[in-house]
């Protein structure tokens, strides 16, 4: 098992490199050539610019058991399909039963961003963000470490 991290706008990259720590598992963040990741323990794939490099890059190194850390729920679904498990930095698990209702909530927001519809802005990352990923991060490790 090992886990892949969407690293260029990956809020908890600390985060997912202590608790893997603790777990002695290996983590490889994926990023585009334009992002600098300093680490002493991740790997670091770095993909070039093009607009998807780094998701065919997760997928493709992606196997049943892996986590991937992600914000894009089109690579999401990806993940699901290969039997691996995807989290996001806010700490909700795709799933199976979910990932169909967030990729229609993004279809619609797509087209009302083509209509010119405001769309509610993002607000601003909290330490209660960090703790709902921190426990949902490690419930996914323990549940397929200990299976």
């Amino acid at each position: 098992m090992k886990i892949l991290v969407d690293a260029d706008a990956c809020p908890v990259k600390d985060i997912i490199e202590e608790i893997a720590g603790n777990y002695k598992l290996r983590v490889i963040m994926v990023s585009n050539s334009s992002h600098v990741i300093n680490s002493d323990y991740s790997e670091h794939l770095v993909v070039d610019e093009g607009s998807q490099a780094a998701d065919i890059a997760i997928a493709n190194n992606t196997e049943a058991g892996d986590i991937v850390v992600t914000q894009d729920y089109g690579l999401a679904s990806i993940i699901l399909t290969r039997g691996a498990m995807a989290i996001h930095p806010d700490g909700k698990v795709y799933t199976l039963n979910n990932i169909d209702g967030l990729l229609m909530q993004r279809y619609i927001n797509y087209k009302a961003r083509q209509a010119r519809k405001r769309i509610i802005n993002m607000k601003k990352r909290t330490q209660d963000d960090n703790n709902r990923f921190i426990d949902s991060f490690n419930r996914l490790i323990e549940e397929s470490v200990f299976k």
